[in-house]
């Protein structure tokens, strides 16, 4: 089977009427946008208010901590299934489509897991993060369907604008968790029950909203500005000539290792405090800090990147994620300020370079390459986030929590090295780069 990326005609949805005007152009442009941001904030909340507490469900589920990771594992290589999945139906039907399938997924993972805690399973639990972390696929690729519909100039720009949507879930997500678990237990439940039920309200809207109002379709409103000669219908390259490209590399490795650094820490960080005395409200303050690092400051970072290209804003990302990761290692068993401070710099860190690596590898890519090179990228990103969980648990029983800070501040020189190996070819725009 040829790995060649399909030609324009093979992957991009036949396009609607054209609209009659710039200023309708413009309008359609907006309200898509508000709605991506919309469906964002809703599907980050039910997704975060429910991988809060899954380490906490696993280990409730076997007694040990041992697998506690494992759930964790489960919803990133869901994400990886769903990039993989989500992108092909994008390819050919279109983003709306994707994306309200990913939702209504989520929404079926949420129910399945609630049930995994009523009925004492675990491997329903993993079934049920899998499908959750294949919905929160939709939040995900909605920074490429907004990248679509921005000039190259304002493309990183577009993408930390949906981004930073996330914020209302990273906000609200963790501070639902009390109070779902105190509202299941009231109703007769398990209180763990409860943030997995968040999900499924949420999440469910998100769907809803991307069905009724993503008209037309983001494809149909899209910049076809990437690249010069991106309108001609050239011969289309294969999918290892494309990875190939340095800006391409570089942008996938970038985007690999800071996930890969965030998720190896995050993941077991609820269950360190846990077992240090601490409380679900201290779990959720701690973890509202970081997801707040991950997405509050998505402008600041956007604009860096269109202002001062995207390599050395992941440079400053890489610098700040092997700080946090120190400051992880040393901080006080008990957690305290210096914990939260270093969960809230791990999500900062982790900002610069995904929007940095997403506005990268998205300009250097033709308009027919997008969706499916950014689909395959998303899935290396959620699978190596996947060994990141499922390790995490391991090496927190085996050695410590200190040691996963460690190998954090290590992992983060990777990225680095690639980059300084192509800094010749980063230095040139990334359209010039792939040319």
């Amino acid at each position: 089977m040829s790995d060649a990326v399909p030609s324009p005609a093979d992957t991009t949805p036949p396009p609607a009427a054209p609209l009659r005007s710039p200023v309708q152009l413009a309008g359609a442009r907006r309200r898509s946008t508000a709605t991506l941001v919309t469906g964002v904030a809703l599907g980050s909340t039910g997704h975060i208010a429910a991988i809060t507490v899954a380490t906490i469900a696993a280990k409730d589920l076997l007694g040990s901590g041992l697998l506690a990771g494992a759930p964790g594992a489960t919803v990133v290589l869901g994400a990886a299934l769903g990039a993989i999945v989500l992108s092909a139906i994008m390819a050919r039907r279109g983003r709306r489509p994707g994306l309200t399938l990913g939702y209504g997924i989520g929404v079926i993972g949420a129910v399945v897991a609630t049930a995994a805690v009523l009925t004492r399973s675990f491997p329903l639990l993993l079934l049920g993060t899998l499908l959750i972390g294949f919905g929160n696929s939709s939040n995900q690729l909605s920074r490429y369907a907004n990248a679509d519909m921005a000039p190259l100039a304002k493309r990183a720009s577009a993408i930390s604008l949906v981004v930073w949507a996330s914020t209302v879930g990273s906000v609200v997500g963790p501070q639902l968790v009390p109070v779902s678990a105190a509202m299941a237990e009231q109703a007769g439940l398990p209180p763990l029950a409860g943030p997995y039920l968040v999900p499924v309200l949420f999440v469910g809207i998100a769907a809803v909203l991307s069905f009724l109002l993503l008209r037309p379709d983001p494809y149909e409103l899209a910049e076809n500005d990437t690249l010069p000669g991106a309108h001609d219908p050239a011969p289309a390259a294969s999918l290892s000539a494309i990875l190939r490209r340095p800006s391409v590399s570089a942008a996938i490795v970038a985007l690999v290792f800071g996930q890969f650094v965030m998720v190896l820490i995050m993941t077991m960080t609820p269950l360190h405090m846990i077992e240090h005395g601490s409380d679900l409200g201290a779990v959720g303050i701690v973890l509202s800090a970081h997801t707040a690092g991950m997405f509050a400051f998505s402008p600041v970072s956007g604009r860096l990147t269109d202002r001062f290209g995207p390599v050395p804003v992941i440079y400053l990302g890489t610098a700040i994620l092997a700080v946090s990761s120190v400051m992880a290692a040393i901080a006080p068993p008990d957690g305290g300020p210096m914990l939260l401070l270093a969960l809230f710099l791990l999500g900062l860190g982790w900002n610069f370079g995904f929007v940095a690596g997403s506005s990268l590898l998205a300009g250097s890519l033709e308009i027919h390459e997008r969706t499916r090179i950014q689909g395959l990228a998303d899935a290396m990103i959620w699978s190596s986030a996947a060994g990141a969980s499922l390790g995490s648990g391991v090496v927190m029983v085996v050695v410590g929590y200190t040691a996963l800070g460690v190998l954090g501040a290590l992992a983060v020189l990777v990225p680095v090295v690639v980059l300084v190996a192509h800094r010749r070819e980063m230095r040139r725009r990334p359209a010039e780069a792939t040319a």
